[in-house]
C-alpha cells in the first residue's frame, strides 16, 4: 500500500514538474512563421501561404495548434482545418519535436482585387500529458496585392480609335508616322500595320515599330466609383477599376506620362487615389498597387471637392480620361462645365450587358459604354 502511494506521488510529481516545465519554457526558441510570396498576383492567379514552425529547444511539443485569419476573397478551399464565414479561418495543428522544423505550403486563388495581410497568428500548445492549455498571440506582417486584371486592351484601343479619330488626331494622340524611335514587343492592342516583318523573321517574335508623339506628353486618368443604390453595383465598380489599369498599360507602355486620380480609399492611407504624372514601368506599379488598395467597402470620397481644382489646371499636351460607372448631378456639371472651356476628353461608362443607360445629352458623344457580363 505504501508503495503504490509512493508510486503514485512520484507519478503526481513527475507530471506537476512536466506541466511547470511546459509552462515556463514551450514558446522558448519557438520560430512561428506566416508569410505570402514576394510577388503581387493578378486576379484569378494562384499564389502560396508558407508556415514554417521551428522548435530548436530539446523540449518536443506533443501538440502545437497555429490558428490565423484572412480576407474570404482569397480561395483557399475547403481544405481540412479551414473554414470561411465573413473572413477565412485556418488551424492547423502539428507535432514537433526537439530540434525539429517543419513547413506547409497553402495553395490559394486571388478571387477578387485587393490588399490582404496577415497581423496576427495565434498558437495553442500543450504538454505531454495534455494536462494544460497553452496560449499565446505572436504579432506578424505578411501582406499580398492582388492587382486588378486589365480590361481587354484590344477592345479599348478600338475604342480610342473609332469615336475619336478625328478628334485625337487634332490633339496628335495619334503616332506620328514619320518619327521612328526603335522595335519593341507586339502587344494585343497594337496596329497590325505597325508590324515589323523582317524583325519579326530574324526573331521568331512578333515586332512592332514604336514611333514618337508629336506633342502629347501625359495622359490624365479619372475614375469616379461614387455608388449610392441600395444594391451595390460592386461589378460595374470593380470593372471601372480594370479599365482604369488597362488604360494606364495602353499609354505608359507607349512611353507617355499617366497620372490617375480617384474617389476611391485606400485602406492605408484613407485618402482618395492621387498618383502624379510618371512614365515608366514603376509607374505602372504604382498604379497597380493604388488601385489594389482601393477598399470599397468605405464611401466613396467627394469627386468634385477633391479633383475639381487638379480637373482644370491647364496641362498643354495632356489628354483627359474618365471611367464611372455613374452620372450622379454633380459628377455630369463638373464634366459639362470642363467641355465649355473647349477642353476634350472622353468618358468610358461600365454597364452590365444588355442595360444602355440614358446618357446625358450634352456629354453623350463623348461617352463610351462598356457592356460587361457580371
Amino acid at each position: 500500500m505504501i508503495k503504490l502511494l509512493g508510486i503514485g506521488l512520484i507519478g503526481f510529481v513527475l507530471l506537476w514538474v512536466q506541466r511547470s516545465l511546459y509552462e515556463k519554457l514551450w514558446q522558448k526558441s519557438l520560430y512561428v512563421s506566416v508569410s505570402f510570396g514576394k510577388d503581387p498576383l493578378f486576379e484569378g492567379e494562384q499564389g502560396e501561404l508558407k508556415e514554417i514552425i521551428e522548435n530548436k529547444k530539446r523540449l518536443p511539443l506533443s501538440m502545437l495548434k497555429v490558428k490565423f485569419k484572412t480576407d474570404r476573397h482569397l480561395l483557399f478551399g475547403n481544405e481540412k482545418g479551414s473554414r470561411t464565414t465573413d473572413q477565412y479561418y485556418r488551424n492547423d495543428v502539428f507535432r514537433i519535436g526537439g530540434g525539429e522544423r517543419v513547413t506547409r505550403t497553402l495553395k490559394f486563388r486571388g478571387g477578387r482585387r485587393g490588399y490582404y495581410t496577415i497581423d496576427e497568428v495565434s498558437l495553442v500548445a500543450s504538454d505531454l500529458f495534455f494536462l494544460s492549455q497553452l496560449v499565446a498571440d505572436v504579432p506578424l506582417k505578411t501582406e499580398v496585392y492582388i492587382y486588378p486584371r486589365p480590361y481587354d486592351a484590344a477592345r479599348l484601343r478600338q475604342s480610342l480609335i473609332q469615336m475619336n479619330g478625328e478628334m485625337l488626331s487634332r490633339r496628335h494622340l495619334l503616332e506620328d508616322p514619320f518619327e521612328y524611335r526603335g522595335i519593341r514587343e507586339y502587344q494585343p492592342y497594337d496596329d497590325m500595320r505597325s508590324i515589323n516583318w523582317k524583325a519579326t523573321a530574324k526573331t521568331g517574335d512578333l515586332k512592332v515599330n514604336q514611333r514618337n508623339y508629336t506633342s502629347l506628353k501625359s495622359v490624365r486618368i479619372f475614375f469616379n466609383i461614387q455608388d449610392d443604390n441600395i444594391l451595390k453595383k460592386d461589378a460595374a465598380v470593380e470593372m471601372t477599376l480594370r479599365i482604369v489599369a488597362s488604360l494606364c498599360q495602353i499609354f505608359l507602355r507607349q512611353g507617355i506620362q499617366v497620372s490617375c486620380y480617384g474617389n476611391g480609399v485606400d485602406i492605408v492611407t484613407h485618402s482618395p487615389l492621387t498618383i502624379q504624372p510618371k512614365a515608366g514601368k514603376g509607374q505602372m506599379d504604382t498604379v497597380y498597387r493604388g488601385l489594389a488598395r482601393i477598399d470599397v467597402a468605405q464611401p466613396a470620397a467627394d469627386f468634385v471637392r477633391n479633383f475639381e481644382e487638379i480637373l482644370f489646371q491647364k496641362s498643354q499636351g495632356s489628354f483627359t480620361y474618365f471611367v464611372a460607372p455613374n452620372q450622379y448631378d454633380d459628377f455630369v456639371d463638373l464634366l459639362t462645365r470642363f467641355q465649355e472651356t473647349g477642353s476634350s476628353f472622353l468618358w468610358f461608362y461600365p454597364s452590365s450587358a444588355g442595360r444602355d443607360p440614358e446618357l446625358p445629352p450634352a456629354l453623350e458623344r463623348c461617352i463610351d459604354i462598356i457592356h460587361f457580363e457580371e
